[in-house]
């Protein structure tokens, strides 16, 4: 097991780096360490950002100077590294698999569109990390049978809803907005409400399946 590297961003974050690869055991331990100092709430502690296989941690220098800060997340490294594991939250995403690059992906991989939605649908997927628009999910690891490479040229607009393949990634358009993934379904299950508390349906570390209808 790698040994976590903490060092500075600016003046007023640190980031705590796992590994360098997409990888469901390093992701883990980033949500393990996610967990526990959303726990801890401290004051001066604001803002906790998961990707892949690091931790962005947002502090107020007014109240925390780097060093103290260094040390506190040293210590809930050592301790998320030996947390047991907790149990995800599960969530089906209802799916109509009707995209307009769904018969690319099958004639890419000499595929049937039927062996494409069963071997989509028969997965279930980490949500590693969120971004790019609100409450866009970056989940895998999508089966090597169905990986297929972005557009050359992404659309100028993907409807929300949009359920999309990207290299060994799969996600869901949570918005309308550009967007460079292929296309192969849509949910009819909305992802970001502004006005819900809190906004986002998914989040890291939840498993998603999903469904065809």
């Amino acid at each position: 097991m790698t040994e976590p590297h903490i060092q500075p961003v600016g003046d007023s974050a640190l980031v705590v780096t796992f590994g360098e690869e997409i990888s469901l055991d390093i992701n883990r331990r980033v949500q393990a360490l996610v967990r526990l100092v959303a726990r801890e709430r401290l004051a001066g502690i604001e803002e906790c950002v998961p990707t892949y296989s690091t931790l962005l941690v947002h502090y107020d220098p007014l109240q925390w100077r780097y060093a103290q800060v260094r040390n506190w997340l040293a210590g809930q490294v050592r301790e998320a590294e030996s947390s047991p594991v907790e149990p995800p939250r599960r969530i089906e995403i209802p799916t109509r698999y009707d995209g307009p690059d769904l018969e690319f992906v099958a004639r890419h991989h000499h595929l049937a569109i039927e062996d494409v939605i069963r071997i989509h649908s028969s997965g279930e997927y980490l949500v590693y990390m969120m971004g790019f628009t609100p409450g866009f999910p970056y989940l895998g690891t999508l089966d090597d049978s169905i990986a297929t490479p972005r557009l050359e040229t992404p659309r100028s607009h993907v409807p929300a809803g949009s359920v999309g393949i990207a290299g060994r990634q799969t996600g869901i358009y949570p918005v309308d907005s550009p967007g460079g993934w292929r296309v192969i379904g849509h949910t009819p299950r909305r992802l970001f409400d502004p006005t819900e508390t809190p906004p986002f349906l998914l989040a890291p570390g939840n498993v998603v399946r999903f469904v065809p209808i």
